[in-house]
């Protein structure tokens, strides 16, 4: 695509552009680095997104993945990058930019999306090989992103969920910088959850021991299964919660049956699924992936109703693992203000977004400027109503 000095642009429509040993010499991408393991940018979770058929052309995510080489063609960074037709399965919406600038006859689609694809995790977006110094190959892929997307004739490019140094240097490159906020549970070395509850104020710690013993009031008992434990069989069981789920709150599911086959055979040890059983069947569950220091909590679902069983899977049950593993962070998942109740305070999230239209650029500069003052503001806001005991 492009050439900088001795460096070298490609893009790549298929992962398979890329071998599982290249992509995993990508910091963050492999399990002993600079960066915390983060599985959702590994060659397994990517791939069989993929290869599942839930991330491709069909879908409308067509991969546009960069490949920064040296002259010899060894890799020096990644990005991951799809061409969208739409705004599906982002969690970063831009809707409204997307109405306005096809009301003043622009054309909105196709835009470039740099992101894990149904994933609204932060971690690196522009990836750099390791025992490479950083900051020249994350300067030349920010610069191969704007080059691909004036190339394609998209309207733009949307680096989201990224990491804040990733942020620094798009900012750097004249991409716009966009806050948003989810609610995450930061483990301060406790040693168990009873270690955790001491740090809460008496009143919420009282709330939460009843909500957790009301949770398993009807007999239900609490499975965690990783590894072999990832039989055909159970993901048949979870995936029945999640297309139950699903279908309520999306219409059409994002995952195919497909692609959870495909994750327990490629990464099974970096796969959770915390699971609710009752009467000798399963009834619930909640899918996790496990980084080099956080927990990430995904999809939940069910086909029995029972109270506060979601939250015992998706956060208490998150919260417990992440202490027996010495995890320090649990990411759980998009929005939702009930979490901070249950010890998951608000942290901002970041992305990038380069706009190649001068008046819709103006226009969203002028809207990400506001945004961010009012999403500071919610989260000072939050922050001084979590449950945990005030300083005197």
């Amino acid at each position: 695509m492009a050439e900088d000095g001795e460096i070298t642009i490609r893009v790549a429509t298929d992962l398979k552009a890329f071998s599982p040993a290249e992509w995993s010499s990508l910091d963050g991408a492999f399990k002993v680095g600079a960066l915390p393991y983060n599985p959702f940018i590994s060659y397994a979770f990517l791939s069989s997104l993929e290869d599942s058929g839930c991330a491709t052309r069909n879908t409308g995510w067509l991969g546009q993945h960069l490949r920064l080489e040296s002259p010899d063609g060894a890799l020096l960074g990644a990005v991951a990058g799809y061409l969208k037709s739409h705004s599906q399965g982002e969690y970063v919406f831009d809707h409204g930019w997307a109405d306005a600038f096809e009301r003043a006859g622009g054309d909105y689609y196709p835009k470039l999306q740099i992101a894990v694809p149904f994933t609204p995790a932060s971690g690196p977006r522009l990836l750099v090989a390791k025992n490479y110094a950083p900051d020249a190959i994350q300067a030349a892929l920010s610069e191969g992103i704007k080059a691909l997307t004036n190339q394609l004739g998209a309207s733009s490019a949307h680096v989201t969920f990224a990491s804040e140094p990733d942020v620094a240097v798009l900012e750097s490159a004249g991409f716009l910088h966009r806050t948003d906020q989810q609610f995450h549970f930061f483990n301060q070395g406790y040693s168990s959850y009873g270690d955790f509850l001491h740090a809460l104020a008496s009143r919420k710690r009282k709330t939460l021991r009843k909500e957790r013993e009301s949770a398993l009031a009807s007999g239900i008992a609490i499975e965690w299964l990783t590894g072999s434990d990832l039989t055909e069989r159970v993901w048949d069981d979870f995936y029945a919660f999640y297309m139950d789920t699903g279908s309520r709150k999306w219409g059409r599911p994002y995952l195919n049956r497909k692609f959870f086959s495909l994750i327990g055979e490629r990464m099974p040890d970096d796969v959770l699924l915390i699971m609710a059983k009752r009467e000798g069947r399963y009834i619930a569950g909640a899918i996790n992936f496990i980084g080099g220091d956080t927990l990430f909590g995904r999809n939940w679902g069910c086909i029995e109703d029972h109270p506060f069983l979601h939250f015992e899977v998706c956060y208490h049950q998150a919260i417990d693992f992440a202490i027996d593993r010495k995890l320090r962070v649990v990411e759980a998942g998009a929005q939702g203000e009930h979490k901070l109740a249950r010890g998951y305070v608000p942290v901002t999230t970041h992305s990038a977004h380069y706009i190649a239209h001068p008046g819709l650029r103006k226009a969203v500069g002028d809207y990400l400027n506001r945004e961010r003052r009012d999403v500071a503001a919610m989260g000072e806001y939050l922050e001084d109503r979590t449950p945990f005991r005030k300083s005197e």
